[in-house]
């Protein structure tokens, strides 16, 4: 009887341990995403963009180092924010990858859906060079390193929903645009790719 009870106590200390382990693994990961202009990411999840690999079930995961441009993610893998098991993200395509309209120079709102909203130092967007290569992976060469809209949050908390309205920068064909948003109080940053055409 004593040996019953002991290797039932042993039992139930294993589940719990295992509870406690599964539930806080997804703490480890991603928490946002940009839905306007829809980024590769959630074309992904929303199944408009097939053979994405893991990113398909989590578009909010692409976490990586922050401070870009001078830190963070490296030159090829800015999609993927580092993350190999989202390298799908960096693959151009052939220019195949869905783009959403904008209209050159005129005001567009930016919108972010935040799963698990962070402490947040600010949001930042960058678009591509006129000229860029649209074949090659993302990097820092082929981006106007200076962003055209920067949101400052000194610190605090934004809602799940998030809109920011700035002005596009006059551009013609096919671009992309880099969401940036980053987080105070981790090492951390979140990067969004989308794909757009002027």
């Amino acid at each position: 009887m004593m040996r019953a009870r002991k290797f039932s106590l042993a039992g139930i200390a294993v589940g719990a341990l295992s509870l406690t382990v599964a539930t806080s693994v997804p703490m480890a990961y991603g928490h946002g995403y940009t839905n306007a202009p829809i980024s590769r990411a959630k074309h992904c999840a929303n199944g408009t963009v097939q053979n994405c690999g893991q990113i398909q079930w989590e578009p909010q995961s692409t976490e990586g180092p922050k401070g870009f441009p001078n830190g963070g993610p490296a030159d090829g893998t800015l999609c993927s924010a580092g993350l190999a098991q989202f390298d799908q993200l960096n693959d151009q395509r052939g220019g195949a990858w869905p783009a959403t309209q904008l209209v050159s120079g005129q005001n567009y709102t930016f919108r972010w859906r935040l799963t698990a909203a962070h402490s947040t130092t600010d949001f930042k967007y960058y678009i591509t060079k006129p000229g860029w290569n649209q074949n090659a992976r993302l990097t820092r060469s082929a981006l106007e390193l200076t962003p055209f809209l920067t949101v400052p949050m000194n610190g605090a908390r934004p809602a799940n929903d998030v809109a920011h309205t700035g002005r596009v920068p006059a551009r013609t064909g096919r671009h992309m645009i880099l969401a940036v948003w980053t987080i105070a109080d981790t090492a951390n940053a979140f990067y969004q790719c989308s794909d757009v055409r002027f």
